[in-house]
């Protein structure tokens, strides 16, 4: 039996990564196109940063969309988002149901686990080796 699971351990690891990469590159295109349109205002003091954030969104969500350098961008986007937790969502409140941070959290392991983890099945980076 668990050498039937086994087998679609690839395959399911590819569609985590393809459904958050999916919903990081949305992030990333709010943040640089304003698409789709929120209802929230960005603050004008965070602007450079949010727009740094949202090239990161954009460049490392289609990385990891393609599967490739998946590592390394996992990294990066693993790295921006434990700031994003711990410099700005933390500060409001302690709890994640608080600070709007879960999806910070579950990105930042989301991203992670692809760093050990590597990127799947239908990469980029499995193709090249």
């Amino acid at each position: 039996m668990s050498e039937r699971l086994s087998a679609y351990q690839p395959q399911a690891l590819a569609v985590m990564r393809i459904v958050a990469a999916l919903l990081f590159l949305e992030a990333g295109s709010v943040h640089i196109f304003n698409f789709p349109p929120t209802p929230y205002e960005m603050p004008a003091e965070m602007a450079t940063l949010l727009t740094v954030a949202g090239w990161l969104e954009l460049v490392g969500g289609a990385l990891i969309l393609l599967g490739l350098f998946t590592r390394p961008a996992a990294f990066v986007l693993c790295g921006m988002m434990a700031v994003a937790y711990w410099g700005f969502h933390f500060p409001m409140a302690a709890f994640p149901s608080q600070n709007m941070g879960a999806p910070a959290i579950l990105y930042c392991f989301a991203f992670l686990y692809l760093v050990f983890a590597g990127p799947g099945a239908w990469s980029l980076d499995g193709r090249r080796r």
